[in-house]
């Protein structure tokens, strides 16, 4: 390993450009500038921070319409289901009073029979 000493009018050169090389880099700009950037920076991500909150916001109020609209139509379909079921409840209702009374039809006729068969 070699150490090589700057000569006097390397470290000239390098004094004159030094400036320039970190303005290239953004890291030689005063500390004022630099903080103006950041805040720049920062409000431009606020900003789209907030755009971001809106269109989550917005997604959000469109998925709870389609939600209702999905449970308004559930319910519809509960209601017929409802319906039938009545419908069904009455005629088996029916059909139950009407055996019965079959039943009992057929019943006493076969006892009348009896009874009156020698």
């Amino acid at each position: 390993m070699t150490v090589t000493n700057l000569a006097a009018e390397d470290i000239a050169y390098i004094k004159e450009h030094l400036g320039e090389w970190l303005a290239e880099k953004s890291l030689g700009k005063p500390p004022a500038v630099y903080e103006i950037e950041l805040r720049e920076r920062l409000v431009r991500i606020e900003e789209e921070l907030k755009h971001q909150r809106e269109l989550i916001k917005t997604i959000l109020e469109q998925m709870d319409k389609r939600f209702e609209a999905m449970q308004q139509n559930m319910d519809k379909r509960f209601e017929a289901v409802d319906r039938r079921f009545d419908e069904l409840m009455r005629q088996i209702n029916r059909f139950m009073a009407w055996s019965f009374a079959t039943t009992l039809t057929v019943g006493g006729l076969v006892v009348a029979a009896l009874k009156l068969w020698p």
